[in-house]
């Protein structure tokens, strides 16, 4: 096990997001740690992409930091929280433990993985967070994810100023909805709200992007990767938008 090289922890990384960003990182040179909470999704993960770490961990536990810092031999470069929440509905209907427990994973989940890095932490390092496009954009169809989302936003302002004096940045990327699974349960749950199909759940949401496309999860690890670019200071505590011409509102 190598000290020598930078280190990178993707919170998140057995799911479809998670995968890609884990491999992008990797390919740039930073040592990954995955974070997951399933240890046979992790020991995949590690077979597709050779030389990462594991660490099987709920982010939404404090236990995580120790498991977190039992991995930690060298600068960490930059931290990812891309952890998912539960699709439970939405704001009529989804039940409040559920709405509690997304806060827990983004907001609460941030503080832990930071905590757990801190004293690994350099000028230079990045603290990344995957929010979304309904943290910006309310929707009646998304309780859990847009109230979790749009904390996250604050706590990263807040981590902006906080860690700023050591030179080391924090940043929000806010995707719009990627074609992967998690948006399938998504559109179900809407279509169940709105008495359609998620077919046509889906396609309305394609929609709604300015050139009619979803976000892709290649998209957003090249955004990631993109933040270990010395140029990135100036991005400091900013949320970065990545919506396909979603969002109508001026910031």
């Amino acid at each position: 096990m190598s000290a020598t090289r930078e280190i990178a922890i993707v919170v998140g990384a057995t799911g479809a997001m998670g995968r890609v960003i884990t491999r992008r990182l990797s390919d740039a040179g930073l040592q990954v740690v995955a974070v997951a909470r399933s240890a046979s999704a992790l020991l995949d993960l590690a077979h597709r992409i050779p030389g990462i770490r594991t660490c099987e961990a709920d982010i939404a536990d404090d236990a995580s930091q120790d498991a977190i810092r039992a991995h930690l031999d060298a600068p960490v470069r930059m931290v990812v929280l891309g952890a998912g929440v539960a699709t439970a509905g939405g704001v009529l209907d989804a039940p409040v433990a559920a709405v509690v427990d997304a806060v827990n994973i983004k907001v609460g989940g941030m503080l832990r993985l930071v905590r757990a890095v801190d004293s690994r932490l350099i000028r230079g390092s990045r603290l990344v967070a995957i929010g979304g496009h309904y943290g910006f954009e309310p929707s009646a169809y998304a309780a859990t994810a847009g109230v979790a989302n749009a904390a996250l936003a604050n706590l990263i302002k807040q981590m902006s100023w906080g860690y700023g004096e050591r030179g080391i940045t924090a940043h929000l990327i806010a995707p719009g909805p990627a074609d992967t699974e998690r948006l399938h349960r998504v559109a179900t749950a809407r279509a169940a709200q709105c008495r359609s199909t998620a077919g046509d759940v889906l396609e309305q949401m394609r929609g709604e992007s300015a050139i009619g496309v979803f976000t892709t999860v290649e998209q957003i690890a090249w955004a990631v990767a993109m933040l270990l670019a010395s140029e990135a200071d100036a991005l400091a505590g900013s949320t970065l938008f990545m919506d396909a011409g979603r969002r109508k509102s001026l910031p």
